[in-house]
């Protein structure tokens, strides 16, 4: 596995997942709940997503200034 299994025990996977498909929620949001960096956030779901659903995935976000909070001009009020 990529990613530390002791912090992946503490988390809830499919709430990770729901998480890092959604638009609005950005890496940095992920890392301020979970602790976990974009990279560690791209292992896991490449460990917990099935091969080609990882690649959509990678492809619906890379590049996607929303994932990124110095890249938006909102401010997100929730986590959805």
């Amino acid at each position: 596995m990529y990613f530390d299994k002791q912090k992946a025990v503490e988390f809830n996977k499919n709430r990770l997942i729901e998480m890092a498909w959604q638009d609005r929620v950005s890496f940095d949001t992920i890392k301020e709940l979970y602790g976990f960096s974009e990279n560690e956030v791209k292992n896991m779901m490449r460990d917990l997503l099935k091969r080609s659903s990882f690649k959509m995935w990678r492809k619906r976000v890379q590049g996607r200034a929303t994932k990124h909070k110095l890249k938006v001009n909102y401010k997100t009020t929730r986590f959805q």
